[in-house]
């Protein structure tokens, strides 16, 4: 498939502009030349008949007769193409016309119209006919109705021709002229403003894993046009290098928490098949193997939550998912979570303020509620307790988790959404945990377009408080 190219549509475009605006200014001059010429020509064509006009004279006897003089008829207009006319007096008798005058020569005589053109001999002629034109002969007799004369006057407008053709020629080269230079000029033009986004194209062809600064050329930041669009691709790219950080940081941390119970399951094994042993000491070494595979399972179904929870940011869709109070859903997931914070002496007190309802699926909120309540329970100190907090502010719900437990340094608290991350290595591995519950929950809680973060002080417990848009 042919690549299309952003330059060469746009000087195709210039170039279309320029050729129809030079179109459009020879039609102009052509038009103004012929009009001005016409006009010209009609104002000597007037002229003319008041001259012939002027020709018709009185009688020598002094007679109410008139006749024309017809020697002293002035040059024809054209002096290529003889002109005719025809002078008629008030009764319609001919007084004079042109040696030339062609009977057949038809003058649209219903036309009201001053002016008009006719062919003539394979030629245009211009034609003038005026009525009620005295005669200007003060020398004849005193009569009641002085007499009036009718004239019409044709004359070629072939010169006329000759002279718009050579008019519309000379603005027509002109105008070529002022075409090939304005095209030039436009293409230089357009292939220099369009060079800051070739060059910010070459920069962003060197990003790859290994570099992922777009390094964009100063032009193209300059460039008021491509600011938003190189600002766009900044944030782009470290958003990509996040993630793919992210990534290679999860499989690195997953194949190391992977490696230490695989690692202390084969050693178990090894160590069973070494010499024989008694069904006692074969039950407890078993016991010990099915406690590793019991954590590489919960590990491995944590990771595969996570994913899921990271897919559905892109696959979900909120509207379509069922309406879900979420008072209901903390006092259910409190009350899941009862055997646990009664072993440890610890309450959950769930505290709405009001109705507050998302479209969700109750298994993802529940998923998210149990990380939140398990982990602010387990940090609790005993006969303390979990305080839950349901708001509903504008088009959003808001749901605090507040613990009395020992806190988080501010160093940590940066990080505890981050996948693998533990503020407490030890405390972690007593309770089972592998640092990918908030990770999940963040997912979870992205996933519905919510945000979740984190207030803790040390020696004063941690507030968890999560933000979701209620979608009507």
């Amino acid at each position: 498939m042919a690549k299309l190219s952003i330059t060469r549509r746009l000087i195709v475009s210039v170039i279309l502009a320029q050729v129809v605006l030079t179109l459009a200014v020879v039609a102009l001059a052509t038009y103004l030349t012929e009009k001005q010429l016409r006009d010209s020509f009609d104002a000597a064509l007037h002229g003319r008949v008041m001259s012939v006009a002027a020709l018709v004279r009185y009688s020598e006897d002094n007679s109410p007769k008139l006749f024309f003089d017809s020697s002293l008829v002035p040059p024809p207009l054209d002096r290529k193409h003889p002109d005719l006319y025809q002078i008629m007096g008030a009764d319609g008798e001919v007084i004079g016309k042109s040696p030339n005058w062609d009977p057949d020569f038809r003058t649209p005589s219903s036309d009201r119209r001053i002016y008009w053109t006719v062919p003539y001999h394979e030629d245009q002629y211009r034609v003038v006919h005026l009525n009620n034109i005295p005669v200007l002969d003060r020398e004849g007799p005193e009569t009641a109705t002085p007499p009036t004369l009718t004239v019409i006057y044709a004359a070629s407008t072939e010169e006329i021709r000759e002279r718009v053709w050579a008019a519309a020629i000379v603005t027509c080269l002109g105008s070529l002229a002022l075409l090939a230079i304005s095209t030039a000029i436009s293409v230089w033009t357009v292939r220099r403003g369009l060079s800051p986004l070739a060059a910010l194209a070459s920069s962003a062809g060197r990003v790859s894993v290994n570099n992922w600064k777009l390094d964009a050329p100063p032009q193209a930041r300059e460039t008021q046009e491509l600011v938003p669009l190189t600002d766009a691709m900044d944030g782009m790219l470290a958003t990509l290098q996040h993630a793919f950080t992210s990534q290679r940081e999860f499989l690195a941390n997953a194949a190391h928490e992977l490696k230490t119970p695989i690692a202390v399951l084969k050693s178990t094994l090894q160590l069973l098949l070494q010499q024989p042993r008694s069904a006692e000491e074969y039950r407890a070494h078993l016991e010990g193997a099915l406690d590793d595979l019991a954590r590489l399972e919960a590990l491995t179904h944590s990771m595969l939550r996570l994913a899921r929870a990271e897919q559905s940011q892109t696959t979900k869709r909120v509207t379509d998912l069922p309406l879900v109070d979420l008072a209901n859903s903390c006092e259910q997931s409190a009350e899941r979570l009862k055997p646990v914070s009664d072993s440890r002496s610890v309450r959950i007190d769930i505290r709405p303020n009001g109705p507050a309802k998302i479209h969700a699926d109750p298994e993802d909120l529940e998923l998210v509620w149990n990380n939140l309540f398990e982990n602010a329970v387990r940090y609790s100190p005993a006969g303390s307790a979990v305080l839950v907090s349901i708001s509903r502010s504008d088009h959003r719900a808001r749901v605090d988790v507040e613990d009395r437990g020992p806190g988080i340094a501010e160093i940590d608290l940066q990080n505890i959404f981050n996948r693998f991350h533990r503020a407490d290595a030890s405390r972690s591995r007593d309770t089972g945990g592998y640092g990918l519950g908030l990770a999940i929950v963040k997912a979870m809680v992205e996933a519905y377009g919510g945000t979740i973060s984190a207030e803790s002080s040390v020696g004063r417990g941690t507030k968890m408080s999560v933000s979701l848009p209620i979608n009507t």
